[in-house]
């Protein structure tokens, strides 16, 4: 199911924004739009180039809290996100039934939002702050995520073992097929192998598809797991 079918530039920032010195950006200032074709669209790249600032101001576009949470959430702790949401035209299809914009940086913040409403009930009964990090990660996912939704992710593998992520693919295609979307930035190169999903990496380039097996994450995590005696000693002698 696709509720977002792509993001493009309307107006571009004004003089001074840091928003001109990210690639990103004057990408997307020179492209028609950037289009998002498959039920789970991944951003990927290194840190600093623009992953979550864009998502962010999508999740934004599309009503929900900057720091995170559904579109009801209401709580804010600084005034911190970008103004790159004022900027973008979001192409929507249709509204979502359901919908969740989960940020790891700013998850205690929305754990103890709930806590202060009292509204656990769609969350599992819990506390998150009850909880490990992960452990809240993934009962939000099974318990809040309901379907025909589009659910923002950024980084969500921060708190997650490589066991439990895995627990999280699952919960995705499930969701996935109960017509849900996901776009999600991630460095997790386990994530980023769930099937038909599609790959923008973002870099000093700007913004580009890309296959999984091109990503600088798969090509650094094979190359160490092949083998790490070697890729240590080559690291470790330079420094």
């Amino acid at each position: 199911m696709q509720y977002v079918k792509g993001i493009q530039l309307r107006e571009r920032p004004g003089a001074g924004s840091y928003l001109r010195e990210i690639p990103a950006v004057r990408h997307l200032e020179q492209m028609e739009r950037l289009e998002f074709s498959a039920p789970v669209t991944f951003f990927v790249g290194e840190n600093g180039t623009g992953k979550s600032t864009f998502l962010e101001a999508v999740a934004v576009c599309m009503g929900f809290n900057a720091e995170g949470g559904s579109r009801d959430f209401s709580f804010s702790t600084k005034e911190t996100h970008s103004e790159l949401c004022d900027l973008l035209t979001v192409l929507q299809t249709v509204t979502p039934d359901d919908g969740f914009f989960l940020r790891a940086e700013s998850f205690y913040n929305a754990a103890s939002y709930l806590d202060e409403t009292g509204n656990l009930r769609r969350y599992g009964g819990t506390s998150f702050h009850a909880q490990s990090h992960g452990e809240a990660f993934l009962t939000l996912v099974t318990n809040r995520f309901e379907g025909n939704g589009l659910y923002l992710l950024d980084e969500p593998e921060a708190a997650l073992s490589p066991q439990r992520q895995l627990s999280l693919l699952v919960a995705m295609e499930r969701l996935v097929q109960a017509n849900s979307q996901f776009l999600i930035a991630t460095h997790s190169p386990i994530l980023m192998a769930f099937p038909g999903a599609e790959l923008y990496e973002f870099s000093d380039s700007g913004i580009r598809k890309t296959a999984y097996v091109d990503t600088p994450h798969y090509k650094i995590t094979k190359q160490f797991l092949d083998d790490p005696e070697r890729m240590l000693h080559y690291l470790l002698s330079e420094s």
